[in-house]
């Protein structure tokens, strides 16, 4: 399927929220057999999955507690729906606006930072808007409009959405997929709107973590980086127990301390140096590299 045929497809990837909540209702409908204990539940955005931390931090987890972590990868937005429905022990997000938004309504009852690290404007090698080594983000997008250049958006309540709606607002642009032809949306995650930007020849934002995972066989460059607007932090949140009684608080309180014990912030803070020579996230709670 070519990366076209993946941009048309939006009513498709428009559905993806509705499907990964029915699975999370599926899950917790499940009754285990007795004797057994449910897997956890950990709805996180797709950068953490597509850059390959949890498959790194998770097995250890499940190896000395026994459990087993369901992992639904959304964006940010559809992970705290499934955390406002109660269909979620605990979330990782990277949305600080609508965590803090969650928190006061109610949804969440502990919210802490894990990780961060930053965003990037990647794009075509040619760079056909000039922005190559740009130091302000939102200046950057303003070329991109004012060159009419290809962007694709991730389109999908993300964090990552979020954060390029602000530069762009920042910007004084507001671009839209119905009214400009050189934006365009994917309605996927971070992994699969890298690979279209990269067949299509455009410019997209991304965390710099997923893009170092995918950078092989990707024809994109970072263009702009290092802009303090960029700053991309990831906050553990557990879901209101008291206001969902089905969500298993103490589940989510050992991963949860797991996560940001000093021997898994470590293993963060060495994530990806071998393959990269630099870390993809960078520990919050301890061990700084």
């Amino acid at each position: 399927m070519t990366a076209m045929q993946r941009i048309g497809e939006l009513s498709l990837g428009a559905g993806v929220g509705l499907w990964c909540a029915c699975l999370a209702a599926a899950l917790f409908g499940a009754v285990p057999a007795r004797g057994q204990v449910r897997d956890l539940v950990l709805a996180t955005t797709t950068s953490v999955r597509d850059a390959g931390l949890l498959d790194a931090l998770l097995p250890e987890f499940e190896r000395q507690h026994g459990r087993r972590v369901k992992v639904i990868a959304v964006g940010s937005g559809q992970a705290m729906e499934l955390g406002r429905r109660g269909e979620a022990d605990l979330l990782v997000v990277h949305d600080p606006d609508a965590e803090l938004a969650f928190m006061a309504r109610g949804y969440g009852s502990e919210r802490q930072a894990f990780a961060y690290n930053e965003f990037v404007i990647v794009g075509p090698p040619a760079d056909p808007a000039g922005i190559r080594g740009m130091g302000s983000a939102p200046r950057a997008f303003a070329a991109i409009a004012r060159a009419r250049a290809t962007f694709v958006a991730r389109g999908d309540r993300s964090g990552t959405q979020a954060k390029e709606r602000r530069l762009w607002s920042l910007a004084g642009l507001s671009p839209d997929a119905q009214r400009d032809d050189w934006y365009r949306e994917s309605g996927q995650g971070m992994g699969a709107t890298l690979q279209i930007a990269s067949e299509i020849r455009a410019y997209t934002l991304t965390d710099i973590g997923t893009f170092l995972g995918h950078v092989a066989p990707l024809e994109l460059q970072v263009m702009v980086e290092g802009d303090t607007l960029l700053h991309n932090p990831y906050h553990i949140v557990l879901v209101n127990a008291a206001r969902f009684p089905w969500v298993d608080v103490a589940g989510a309180r050992a991963l949860r301390d797991y996560l940001l014990s000093a021997p898994t912030q470590r293993r963060i803070a060495a994530f990806g140096r071998e393959r990269f020579g630099r870390s993809l996230f960078v520990p919050a709670a301890c061990c700084q590299p």
